[in-house]
């Protein structure tokens, strides 16, 4: 099914004269395993939606060298991480698992929120 969406992203975005997206290089299974362990959820959401202290990450237009480059030196409250504490290939494979994420509804599709007036 996966397969599937791509290829229906893919031809969307040549009918539409966009450059197709390029899947993410890394292990997304194992980007996981680290996002967890490595408490990214705390401030981003288990599924990169954000939260209190941190940004939403899922469906942000980054590249996995912006990706690494902000997470060893980030902005704000968020901690760098040196190498010593997450390499390359981990971080590539945290970015893998976070451009798999969906992204998020939106308020109109979300019953519960369109109630509220």
């Amino acid at each position: 099914m996966t397969a599937l969406l791509i290829v229906a992203l893919v031809a969307l975005l040549q009918a539409s004269g966009q450059p197709a997206p390029q899947p993410a290089a890394g292990n997304a299974d194992h980007g996981k395993r680290l996002y967890m362990k490595h408490t990214c959820y705390f401030c981003h959401g288990t599924a990169g939606q954000g939260g209190v202290a941190g940004a939403r990450i899922a469906a942000v237009a980054r590249n996995a060298q912006s990706f690494i480059r902000y997470v060893r030196q980030p902005g704000g409250q968020m901690p760098a991480y040196s190498s010593k504490i997450l390499s390359d290939e981990e971080l590539t494979d945290i970015f893998a698992y976070v451009r798999s994420l969906p992204p998020a509804k939106s308020v109109a599709d979300i019953p519960l929120l369109t109630q509220i007036k």
